[in-house]
């Protein structure tokens, strides 16, 4: 999945013949999964439609501040775009454009929303190698990357002019590139690789029964997912569940049993920096499991069990700098028995959950928990979908990283 999938774009246009290629960027930019839209220059009207740029990118396109020919129509809200944005890419962005955004000459509705952008702003030179090379844009190159814009080099190649050389606007596929390495190095968890366990484990009785619990996994899954989306490499082990990853940095190891999870865990944990333990292990399995499906004969019938192995104790007895957490699911004295668990597991953080909060719990959307450290600070949060429960979660491994 491209580090664009979700993001909010603006993609401005302005007024050089390379402008018939942002109908391909904007192309790009949608297959990629970000959400655009485009506003352009009048002059920009002479070399690519808006009726081109709307069908592509789904969306209206915006060129005035308002519609002159209905005296009725809503205005363009320059700062409203300029706040809906994740990121502005100007391309083309024409000499007397960079001037504009240097000089803050606000004379149409893209230089008005570029002043009211508070997101990354990304541009894109095209013109003809002498104005390139003139001193009046490479200072104007040098003023906006002290404003904190970010430059994507323009190309050596033909130019409109006949002649050869630098000038020429990115072609749209190395556009899409260089953002997404752009964005996917600024990642707060960009180069850290994090084991998560997911879902519950399944331990057979016979061939067709097992003893098994409510989880659905969506928690784990949820943790993955937004933990690839900034940047980490994840890999998933997860028990028996129907969700499936969305990001192709995630590792996904699917198991059944909690040997299973058990021996995965052991197999990449050495090289992990973080390890989460979301899954709901089944802390007894049968002792003997039958070859043939067990037939139904007495009224009553025994199961003896005894104890799986401990996943998240094991993990901690061989902790090196791994930032470990656990998650705890109790139904009485559980701020106690949290406590007792990040001693025993030899955990940094904790994650419990509570059965006695409504909207908490297996196979639900949301949850409700509290986070305990090892020095037993305690911060309860309030009952979030199960999405915001995972980016609180991996706000305290950034805040672990980076504080």
């Amino acid at each position: 999945m491209s580090v664009l999938s979700g993001k909010k774009i603006i993609l401005g246009v302005s007024g050089g013949i390379a402008a018939y290629k942002t109908a391909t960027l904007v192309r790009l930019f949608i297959k990629a999964g970000a959400h655009v839209q485009v506003i352009m220059t009048p002059a920009s009207k002479d070399f690519v439609t808006p009726l081109t740029l709307s069908t592509l990118s789904k969306n209206p396109v915006h060129s005035t501040f308002y519609n002159e020919e209905d005296e009725n129509a809503k205005w363009n809200n320059h700062v409203e775009l300029g706040l809906w944005a994740d990121l502005m890419v100007i391309a083309p962005a024409t000499a007397n454009t960079l001037s504009k955004m240097v000089n803050g000459n606000c004379d149409n509705l893209l230089i008005a929303t570029y002043l009211s952008a508070k997101c990354p702003v990304y541009f894109a030179p095209a013109m003809d190698l002498d104005m390139y090379k003139h001193p009046s844009t490479v200072s104007s190159f040098r003023t906006l990357l002290q404003f904190g814009n970010t430059i994507i080099p323009s190309e050596l190649g033909e130019l409109a002019s006949g002649l050869s050389g630098e000038g020429r606007m990115a072609e749209p596929e190395n556009i899409v590139a260089f953002l997404e390495a752009d964005l996917s190095s600024k990642l707060p968890l960009k180069g850290k690789k994090i084991l998560i366990t997911a879902g519950p484990t399944y331990e057979a009785i016979d061939p067709v029964r097992f003893i098994g619990n409510h989880s659905s996994g969506k928690m784990g899954f949820d943790i993955a997912n937004e933990a690839a989306n900034l940047g980490a490499e994840v890999v998933l082990i997860s028990g028996p569940t129907h969700f499936k990853v969305k990001n192709n940095q995630i590792n996904l190891i699917r198991v059944v049993s909690a040997q299973q999870m058990y021996v995965a865990c052991h197999e990449f944990y050495n090289d992990v920096d973080v390890a989460i333990a979301a899954a709901a292990v089944a802390d007894y399995r049968p002792k003997n499991v039958a070859e043939q499906k067990i037939k139904k004969s007495e009224a009553s019938f025994t199961i003896e069990l005894e104890k799986t192995k401990d996943i998240l104790a094991s993990l901690g007895e061989i902790k090196r700098n791994q930032f470990l957490i656990g998650f705890a699911l109790e139904t009485e004295n559980e701020i106690e028995n949290a406590k007792l668990k990040i001693q025993k597991k030899n955990l940094d953080l904790i994650v419990l959950n509570s059965l006695q909060d409504e909207g908490a719990g297996f196979g639900k959307p949301t949850n409700k928990v509290t986070f305990i450290d090892k020095d037993f600070t305690i911060e309860p949060m309030d009952l979030k979908s199960k999405e915001d429960v995972a980016i609180d979660i991996l706000n305290k491994i950034i805040n672990h990283y980076h504080a």
